[in-house]
């Protein structure tokens, strides 16, 4: 069983070092941040969209960025934000619904395709419902062809809570999706449902046959990995190390509790039966915080900080945090820097605290900056650059 790391956002640890970096004294515009390893800037890019979710880097250099409502833009390298695509699919903008992740193909420069996930209205008898769907489609420039809907999360619920998600191509070059259980928890632990799991789909949107649970009449064969509770954040490891390219992923607790876990192979990750934290109202979740068959998190945060987005930093540009991962909070306006031995938490150091602002998205920009994309109604994508 791995080792967990505890962390608390009061700045208390075991086994790990936590800190927080503060803003400089005399900073003006943009603000200047003093952290461990490098004092850093904050430019904004770009700015007047409507809780922008997640980013994508073009091969160009520009931007990709869905907006919750249901908008999928460009966003040029000067900054301007380009008309919403045409074409999208209804998306259900309700509560923590609406169009949510987008990744871009790794052949995207061939083939211009990509991958986005959504939260979908029902229809028919499952009208008035809503569930996550990933989808396909071709980046035509001002918008967006030969949309094919690849999976539908089952069952569609009435709510607007806890529809994850985000999406990853794999080493493997199928696509990982990460799927909240829709405030439904018990039904995180029913394989016969798709809330609450790790999906494995093939890019057509078919089932890879090695997938653990083919077969099997007792479960849906899209299944990788259960027992989750709301994927907010997903990543490939760099292509370095024993961990080159497995996917990672982060999850939120309900109060504490927040994960990231690493998913394997039909692993039951043990949400609600197992947790490191308690309900909104104090009391407590299922048995306690281990049970023999369930996996323990690579590091849970308590309390929680609402993680947001993830990436694995692979620039030059700040030499100290390559090979770091990065993750978003929502709740406690920050940027979560988690240094790393393989999968032993070295440190955590806590970003741009006095930024004030709900970090949704995370990237690794292809020029070696870190992006962040702001979670506001005049949302704004945000670089970090060293000040030399």
């Amino acid at each position: 069983m791995r080792s967990i790391i505890f962390a608390s956002i009061l700045g208390v640890t075991l086994g790990a070092g936590f800190a927080m970096a503060q803003p400089a004294a005399d900073q003006d515009r943009p603000p200047v941040f003093r952290t461990e390893d490098a004092t850093v800037k904050v430019v904004t890019v770009a700015r007047g969209l409507e809780h922008p979710w997640a980013m994508a880097f073009l091969p160009d250099g520009r931007l990709l960025v869905t907006e919750r409502p249901g908008r999928m833009r460009v966003v040029g390298k000067d900054g301007r934000v380009a008309p919403p695509l045409e074409n999208l699919p209804p998306v259900f903008a309700s509560g923590q619904g609406g169009l949510l992740d987008v990744t871009l193909d790794p052949d995207f420069a061939a083939n211009r395709m990509l991958y986005f996930t959504y939260a979908e209205p029902g229809d028919g008898p499952e009208r008035g419902g809503a569930g996550t769907a990933l989808a396909s489609a071709r980046f035509a420039g001002t918008r967006l062809e030969d949309v094919k809907v690849l999976f539908r999360q089952q069952p569609k619920l009435s709510g607007g809570l806890h529809f994850g998600s985000r999406v990853v191509v794999g080493p493997d070059d199928k696509l990982w999706l990460g799927l909240g259980e829709r405030y439904r928890r018990d039904e995180a632990q029913n394989l016969n449902v798709h809330l609450g799991k790790v999906i494995r789909l093939n890019k057509d949107g078919s089932v890879p046959a090695d997938n653990p649970f083919v077969g099997r009449n007792d479960a849906r064969p899209e299944i990788w990995s259960y027992g989750h509770r709301n994927i907010q954040g997903m990543a490939r490891h760099p292509q370095t190390g024993p961990q080159s390219g497995r996917v990672w992923l982060h999850e939120h607790g309900a109060r504490g509790g927040d994960e990231i876990n690493i998913p394997e192979r039909g692993r039951n990750y043990g949400w609600p039966v197992i947790t490191h934290g308690v309900d909104y109202s104090g009391a407590k979740i299922g048995i306690g915080s281990e049970a023999p068959g369930m996996e323990q998190p690579l590091l849970h945060w308590t309390p929680s900080i609402a993680p947001s987005g993830m990436a694995f930093y692979g620039g030059s540009r700040i030499p100290a945090w390559r090979g770091n991962l990065f993750v978003g909070s929502l709740n406690s306006f920050l940027l979560m820097r988690v240094v790393l031995d393989g999968t032993r938490v070295v440190k955590q150091e806590r970003l741009l605290a006095g930024l004030d602002e709900r970090i949704r998205d995370v990237r690794d920009g292809p020029d070696g900056y870190l992006y962040i994309a702001t979670d506001n109604a005049d949302g704004r994508i945000l670089r970090i650059e060293p000040v030399n």
